[in-house]
């Protein structure tokens, strides 16, 4: 395939393109792949999860600033561009009741409305290959989970002229992903791996909260070589300091053990126009040389 090889990763928060699929950005930035992110809010309703900055006025009044900031360190460090699609934060609501999502927030917009901006920068952009999380938003934040909606419904609108027709001229991109980079069979290895090693690991009790759960697993389909970028995934990652204590449970992993127990980041491939063999190593397979 001749034409330039496009990526768009769509993502509900700054920090989330950092934690998600990061290595895998970087790898294809390194190769000339166009990376684009989308973010769909400004993460005002984040808490701000670094204990060294908890407490500091400045940033508690100006959170939505803040956090625009660091996601232009992450996006030069990652080398990808990025779009706000403007949605305001939802929030994640905690207690029992849950409290209501507050109004006009990201989760509560009406779904094909919400995706009409997506549908524009697809147009706008034409990527081949679409990443984003899967129906239960990887983890149930209303974000995520209406991440999913709106990029499901994009997907299938981008390249149909009747719909969205004052969002540009139709593109219709060929593969959709969903990001599954926490799963199981990694976390389990890792674990074994440093207790092995006589390392203490990270992940005991969030295994067994993971066989208390009674979560399914999810189909990996695709595993992308992506340990050469590791360091810069998590240089993006602590760009974003309101979000990640660089001292946290994050980097507990000696890096050398994650390159050599995990070299990947995974993905489920959720949708295709192209015809592919599964497992597959590249999120362009099938499209590359086409």
């Amino acid at each position: 395939m001749t034409e330039q090889l496009r990526l768009m990763a769509v993502h509900a928060h700054p920090d989330d393109e950092s934690s998600k699929g990061a290595a895998t950005m970087a790898k294809y930035v390194s190769e000339g792949v166009d990376v684009l992110v989308a973010t769909c809010t400004g993460g005002e309703r984040g808490s701000i999860l670094n204990p060294k900055l908890q407490g500091d006025p400045y940033i508690e009044e100006n959170i939505h600033e803040v956090r625009a900031k660091e996601m232009d360190e992450a996006r030069e460090i990652l080398g990808v561009r990025q779009e706000w699609l403007g949605f305001v934060d939802s929030g994640l609501p905690e207690g029992d009741p849950l409290p209501p999502l507050p109004e006009g927030c990201f989760a509560l917009q009406d779904v094909e409305a919400a995706a009409e901006p997506l549908v524009r920068l697809i147009r706008s952009f034409k990527p081949q290959v679409i990443t984003t999380y899967d129906e239960n938003g990887g983890y149930p934040h209303p974000d995520h989970i209406m991440t999913h909606k709106i990029t499901m419904v994009a997907f299938e609108a981008a390249g149909d002229p009747e719909k969205y027709p004052e969002a540009g001229e139709p593109w219709q991109p060929l593969k959709l992903y969903y990001n599954q980079g926490f799963n199981r069979a990694r976390t389990v290895a890792l674990h074994e791996a440093l207790l092995a090693r006589g390392l203490d690991s990270p992940y005991g009790e969030w295994l067994e909260r993971w066989k208390d759960s009674g979560r399914p697993e999810r189909t990996l389909t695709t595993y992308v070589p992506c340990s050469d970028f590791f360091e810069i995934r998590d240089k993006a990652l602590i760009a974003h300091r309101t979000q990640i204590d660089p001292d946290g449970g994050w980097f507990r992993v000696p890096m050398d053990v994650q390159k050599e127990v995990w070299p990947t980041e995974e993905y489920e491939l959720a949708k295709s126009l192209v015809d592919t063999s599964l497992p597959e190593n590249d999120l362009f397979a099938g499209i590359r040389n086409n």
